[in-house]
C-alpha cells in the first residue's frame, strides 16, 4: 500500500493502525503530515467496512492524538522516518451528560448507607444499610418506595440479577435474602449457610442462563457459596481459601473468581464447584476484583436504548450478542487490587502468571473497576487518589487528585467517558477521562461517602454514606 515516496518526501508519516490488543489493521501506510483524527476516523471506518460510521479515538504511546500527525511528531520530537504506531479505540456512539447537581436528598435509613445499586435497566434503585433494612426508591418521584425488613444485622452487600427480576442482600450475620423488587417482599425464607458476614454477591450472567436463578456469595468465613433462588438453597460450596473471601465475580465464560485475605485469587467451575486454577502474586489481602466484561454482565440485555424484552429467551439472545460484541476476540481480563498497594492484570484463561503488575498507589487499593468498554481500569485508594490505567496493557495513564480523604468507591458512566468517586472526605467527584481532569466537584453529604453508583441508562448517580441519606445527582 506504500505510495510513491519520492514526490511526497518529508510530507508524509509512515503509520501502522492497530486495535487496542495490538492487531494491525492492514499494513503500514504513508499518510500526509496534515492528517488529523477526523481523517483517521474515515480511514478506520473504510478499512473495517463499517456500514454505519463509528466514532474512534486515536492514541500514540497512550497519549490521545488531538492534532495533525505532523504537529504531533514535531511536539513530541518523533522521527517521521520511523513507523508511527497509532492505536484506534472505538468510542460509545451515545454520550452521557456529566452530573452536576443534587436533585434529591432522601431520608429513610436510620443508620449509615453501606451500598447503593441501580437495577440493570436503570429504572430502579436499591440501598443497603446498617439499620438492617434494604430500601427500594422511586426514581420518578424521588421518594422511598419499599422498606425490606427481615435482616437482623447490618446489610453489607446487595446485587440485582441481570434480568432485573431479583434483588439479593447479604448481612453481617451471614444470611442472605432474596427480594421481589416490585413489591419489596421477601421471596422465601432467608438463605442460611454462611457462618460469618457476607462480603460480596455476584449473579450468573443472563447470557448463560435465563431467567436468572443462580448467584454466588462470598463470606468472611472463607467460603463462597452458589445459591439457586428457585430451589431456595445453597447448591455448591466453594471451599479452599484459608482466610476470609473478600470479593467475588461470576465471569462471562461461566467461571467464578474469588479474592481472599489469604492473598490468592481462585478460579472455580460452576457445575461441581471444582477449583480450576489459583492466581498468586499479591503480598497482602486481595480487596477487589473487576472483569473487562463486567458492565455487560451486570446489564445483560439492557443498553442505553432502554429496550424491554418479552421473554427470557429473547433476553438471553440479546445479552449474548452484547457480551460477544464487547468481548471481541480477546480473552476476558481480570484485575485485582490489594492491601499491598498494587494491582495485577490477569488473563486467567491464558496463564496463571499475571500479565502485568500495576504499581503507583501509596496506600491500599480499595476498589478497582473496568470501564464499560473495557478500555480503561480505574482504581480507588486510601492514598486519596483515583488512578487510570490502560485496560489492555495495564500501563499507568493518569492520576486524579482532589480528594482529601481515602477514596472508597468508583463508578463509570455507560459511555466510558466519565468516572465518579466517593470519599471519606464527604464529597463525590466526577472525572473527565479524555481531559484527564476533574469535571465536577459534588459536595453535599455531611459525612463519609461509602457507596456510589452511576445508573446504566446514564441519567443519574446515587450515593450514600455515614449521614444516612441517599442522594441522587442529575445532569
Amino acid at each position: 500500500m506504500a505510495m510513491e515516496v519520492e514526490e511526497t518526501e518529508g510530507k508524509t508519516v509512515l503509520c501502522l493502525l492497530t486495535d487496542p490488543d495490538g492487531t494491525p489493521l492492514g499494513s503500514s501506510v504513508y499518510l500526509p503530515q496534515n492528517t488529523e483524527p477526523q481523517h483517521l476516523q474515515q480511514i478506520v471506518n473504510q478499512l473495517l467496512k463499517n456500514e454505519e460510521r463509528l466514532p474512534y479515538a486515536f492514541y500514540i504511546q497512550d497519549q490521545e492524538l488531538l492534532e495533525s500527525l505532523g504537529k504531533y511528531a514535531e511536539k513530541k520530537k518523533i522521527s517521521v522516518e520511523k513507523v508511527l504506531n497509532i492505536v484506534y479505540q472505538p468510542q460509545a456512539v451515545f454520550r452521557i451528560r456529566p452530573v452536576h447537581r443534587c436533585s434529591a436528598t432522601i431520608a429513610g435509613h436510620t443508620e449509615a448507607v453501606l451500598s447503593v445499586a441501580f437495577s440493570p435497566d436503570g429504572q430502579h434503585l436499591a440501598s443497603g444499610s446498617g439499620d438492617t433494612t434494604v430500601r427500594l426508591w422511586d426514581l420518578n418521584t424521588q421518594t422511598p418506595l419499599h422498606t425490606c425488613t427481615g435482616h437482623k444485622n447490618w446489610v453489607l452487600s446487595i446485587a440485582w440479577s441481570p434480568d432485573g427480576k431479583h434483588l439479593v442482600s447479604g448481612s453481617k450475620s451471614g444470611e442472605l435474602q432474596c427480594w421481589d423488587p416490585l413489591t419489596g417482599n421477601p421471596s422465601g425464607n432467608p438463605l442460611i449457610g454462611h457462618k460469618k458476614w457476607i462480603t460480596g454477591i455476584s449473579w450468573e450472567p443472563v447470557h448463560l442462563s435465563s431467567p436468572c436463578r443462580r448467584f454466588v456469595s462470598a463470606s468472611k468465613d472463607g467460603d463462597a457459596r452458589i445459591w439457586d433462588v428457585t430451589l431456595r438453597k445453597s447448591v455448591i460450596c466453594l471451599s479452599g481459601h484459608t482466610l476470609a473471601v473478600t470479593c467475588v465475580k461470576w465471569g462471562g465464560d461461566g467461571v467464578i473468581y474469588t479474592g481472599s485475605q489469604d492473598c490468592t485469587i481462585k478460579v472455580w467451575e460452576t457445575t461441581q464447584g471444582k477449583l480450576i486454577r489459583e492466581l498468586k502474586g499479591h503480598g497482602h489481602w486481595v480487596n477487589s476484583l473487576t472483569l473487562s466484561t463486567e458492565y455487560v454482565l451486570r446489564t445483560g440485555a439492557f443498553d442505553h436504548t432502554c429496550k424491554q424484552y418479552s421473554s427470557p429467551e429473547e433476553m438471553k439472545k440479546a445479552a449474548l450478542e452484547r457480551y460477544n460484541k464487547m468481548k471481541g476476540n480477546a480473552p476476558e481480563r481480570l484485575v485485582s487490587g490489594s492491601d499491598d498497594f498494587t494491582m495485577f492484570l490477569w488473563e486467567p484463561f491464558v496463564s496463571k502468571q499475571p500479565k502485568t503488575r500495576m504499581t503507583g498507589h501509596q496506600q491500599l487499593v480499595n476498589h478497582v473497576c473496568f470501564s464499560p468498554d473495557g478500555q480503561w481500569i480505574a482504581s480507588a485508594s486510601f492514598d486519596r487518589s483515583v488512578k487510570l490505567w490502560n485496560g489492555t496493557t495495564g500501563k499507568f495513564v493518569a492520576a486524579f487528585r482532589g480528594h482529601v480523604g481515602p477514596v472508597y468507591q468508583i463508578s463509570w458512566s455507560a459511555d466510558s467517558r466519565l468516572l465518579v468517586s466517593g470519599s471519606k472526605d464527604s464529597t463525590l467527584k466526577v472525572w473527565d477521562i479524555r481531559a484527564r481532569a476533574l469535571k465536577q466537584d459534588l459536595p453535599g453529604h455531611a459525612d463519609e461517602v461509602f457507596a456510589v453508583d452511576w445508573s446504566p441508562d446514564g441519567g443519574k448517580v446515587a450515593s450514600g454514606g455515614k449521614d444516612r441519606v441517599l442522594k441522587l445527582w442529575m445532569g
